[in-house]
């Protein structure tokens, strides 16, 4: 089967799964289908079609990291965010902290 046919049958199959008015998993078990392949199609075949992939402006979940020449300090790593955020004193007993700081950010 081409992707274009199996593209169509997943078409044809969440069409009718939104017309029974059933759950993903009953209609599933009713028609004998795998149901993470289900969430996979409906996921998929929600998405927008394009025909170039769009670049992303900024990589999320990453932070880019530079040394900044200067006097060498014992207050330990400095963490400099996009917009103006600085985090100071950071060493081996506390970069947990940061860990935990970055993901309510």
């Amino acid at each position: 089967m081409t992707h274009a046919e199996r593209k169509r049958l997943w078409q044809q199959h969440i069409e009718d799964w939104q017309a029974s008015g059933l759950s993903g998993m009953a209609y599933c078990q009713q028609q004998s289908l795998t149901y993470c392949r289900f969430v996979y199609w409906r996921k998929k075949l929600a998405e927008p079609e394009t025909a170039v992939p769009e670049q992303p402006v900024s990589s999320p979940g990453f932070a880019k990291v530079s040394a900044v020449p200067g006097p060498e300090s014992s207050e330990g790593l400095t963490v400099s965010l996009p917009g103006g955020v600085s985090i100071t004193g950071l060493h081996a007993g506390n970069v947990e902290l940061l860990g935990a700081v970055l993901r309510q950010l």
